[in-house]
């Protein structure tokens, strides 16, 4: 039996043969009948799992309260790709990014400049990536804050970081339970225990 057949495809399919050197960033766009959310890391393509309640639940609660703290200058967008270079196009589960940097409905990425805020919700599958490979593409490009969120008892648990532009590493600003509250990059008070679904 085949791969392509036990995923559900024909026997025709055919899988993405990378060109050599790898994938690009714009290549993303072009590449046929790609699964969603599909990053592209270190010129090859990631495709992303199944994810879990908690996953889902941590990015709509951070998009929703972003989305109501946010100051008029700045938009948030939940799983929208970021072209960090020819090789690196990652996916951030919620970003935070200048509104002048909005180019339409049609757009399909963000530059690393134009980002603020690029929030992980750690998977099992993307726990290797999320806490080590992205932090530092997203600190060598220049984002000035990283969060990640993990699950600890059913409840998310933010660990927040800020670029420091000399040495373009990140450094831990805290470890969040139970509520998120910052000043920088604007006042942002996040209430962490009203993870569930609505009605």
């Amino acid at each position: 039996m085949s791969a392509a057949r036990d995923y559900g495809l024909d026997d025709d399919y055919e899988w993405p043969r990378p060109p050599e050197g790898g994938w690009t960033a714009d290549d993303l766009d072009e590449l046929p009948n790609l699964p969603p959310h599909t990053e592209l890391i270190d010129g090859s393509l990631v495709f992303v799992s199944p994810q879990t309640n908690f996953h889902s639940l941590a990015i709509r609660l951070l998009d929703h309260a972003l989305l109501a703290q946010t100051p008029d200058e700045l938009k948030v967008m939940m799983q929208m790709t970021v072209k960090l270079n020819e090789r690196n196009r990652s996916e951030p589960d919620v970003l935070v990014f200048r509104a002048e940097a909005y180019a339409g409905t049609r757009q399909t990425w963000y530059r690393p400049e134009d980002v603020v805020i690029a929030v992980e919700v750690v998977s099992k599958e993307s726990m290797e990536r999320d806490r080590e490979v992205k932090p530092l593409k997203y600190a060598q490009a220049g984002i000035p804050h990283f969060w990640r969120v993990e699950e600890n008892h059913d409840l998310p648990v933010v660990y927040a970081y800020e670029l420091d532009p000399a040495t373009k590493v990140y450094g831990l600003v805290g470890i969040f339970h139970n509520r998120l509250k910052l000043t920088v990059p604007f006042p942002i008070d996040i209430d962490l225990t009203s993870l569930e679904p609505r009605r």
